[in-house]
């Protein structure tokens, strides 16, 4: 598919060696190369791309900035973001389904970010991605707020999920399930993480693997092998640590 793109880095490396790299999808056609968020605002002005490859940290304006300026357009452009950041710090990106790649950037993590665009675009996931950056955007500029939505991104498409429509969380491998009241929503993120973003005075954790909202806590009861396992007001069971077991007695 044709889709246009426009590459935002302060520094000229970062944009020569996209750019070189961009060229063995050649669907995809260079708009512009801005060294500033203002430069980029100036361009998109004049003619508007589907996908911004956007550095994070740049003198002056930083990227993320734009990017929550982008969001609030009705129909955002895509918003890959290009950064340095540590594994722990994109999990972030992980959080709210947006994607993001690595510098030095990779052909195959490239390859994988264009796959995933073009598959936004085809189906039209334009404005519940932008939902997703202005979900990070906001959260970003104040790390003291709980989570209050979390964007699960599938094949082509972005979903949002309320956090106060999640009854528990199991972990799986580095994905979570989601529970809700209907169905459950994979979502790759790690369940030590999830749980940093979580309000305690919502969500408690009761095994290395669950954590359960407050709210949803029944009856706990000793199973034949002698460990635990608590009963949902929804009815679902889920099983107890007994590292867990002390403060949810005390809890309940």
């Amino acid at each position: 598919m044709a889709v246009t793109y426009l590459i935002v880095d302060d520094e000229a490396p970062g944009r020569i060696n996209l750019r070189l790299a961009m060229e063995a999808h050649p669907g995809w056609t260079l708009a512009a190369e801005c060294a500033s968020a203002a430069a980029a605002r100036a361009a998109l002005a004049t003619q508007p791309v589907d996908v911004v490859f956007l550095d994070i940290r740049m003198p002056g304006e930083d990227g993320l900035a734009l990017a929550g300026e982008l969001a609030r357009r009705p129909e955002p452009p895509l918003v890959i973001f290009v950064t340095a950041f540590s594994a722990h710090a994109v999990d972030a990106f992980d959080v709210h389904a947006l994607d993001y790649l690595l510098k030095p950037v990779s052909d195959a993590r490239l390859a994988q970010a264009v796959e995933r665009a073009e598959a936004l675009l085809r189906h039209g996931q334009r404005g519940a991605y932008g939902n997703a950056l202005r979900s990070y955007a906001e959260r970003s500029s104040d790390d003291a707020a709980w989570l209050d939505r979390i964007s699960v991104r599938s094949v082509g498409r972005v979903e949002q999920v309320r956090v106060d429509d999640i009854l528990w969380v199991e972990a799986a491998g580095n994905y979570v399930n989601l529970c809700l009241a209907a169905r459950q929503v994979l979502h790759r993120i790690p369940l030590s993480r999830l749980e940093t973003l979580l309000d305690p005075a919502v969500f408690v954790r009761v095994h290395r693997g669950v954590i359960v909202r407050r709210d949803q806590i029944g009856t706990l009861a000793t199973v034949g092998d002698g460990s635990y396992r608590l009963t949902l007001r929804c009815a679902a069971q889920v099983a107890v640590s007994e590292r867990y077991v002390g403060a949810l007695r005390a809890l309940m």
